[in-house]
């Protein structure tokens, strides 16, 4: 039986953090699900296929990644593609604190679903999408912050 993993998120926009944490994380599973997670009740600065694309051309030379998405309960979704663990990055102790009860809920209505978590790496503890998104509405330069993969169309922002 293989490890499976899976990291969720919005990716609204993907960070250069979490690029790192899947990579590191990388020796540890078989494979790592980057997982989008959609929520009809959320509005996102990018479309759904926005960040797919960029998901699928940041890790395209990483053989152990996939991307997928999912909408509905994240334990649900790694039911169902026979992933036993989630992978979580905490920046803060706000994150752990949050974290902490999420990966609670999520073993018990996950079966088991084990929970990781990677502490950020000091450079990019600092960086959230949160922050990214407000630096590019503000038309900022948020290009320190994301994969070089990742192009955005300011005209449309802004």
């Amino acid at each position: 039986m293989s490890k499976i993993a899976v990291f969720p998120g919005s990716f609204d926009p993907i960070t250069v953090g979490h690029v790192d944490l899947v990579k590191r994380a990388l020796p540890l599973f078989d494979k790592i699900v980057v997982a989008v997670g959609q929520n009809n009740q959320k509005k996102y600065l990018f479309t759904l296929e926005e960040r797919r694309r960029w998901l699928e051309a940041v890790f395209q030379h990483e053989p152990k990644v996939e991307v997928g998405q999912f909408d509905g309960l994240t334990a649900h979704y790694c039911k169902s593609i026979g992933a036993k663990f989630l992978l979580r990055g905490l920046r803060n102790a706000s994150d752990f604190d949050y974290e902490k009860t999420i990966s609670q809920l999520n073993h018990i209505v996950g079966d088991g679903l084990e929970t990781l978590f990677l502490i950020s790496q000091p450079a990019y503890s600092h960086i959230s999408s949160t922050i990214v998104r407000e630096i590019i509405k503000g038309q900022g330069d948020a290009r320190p912050f994301l994969p070089a993969e990742v192009v955005i169309d300011a005209e449309r922002i802004g």
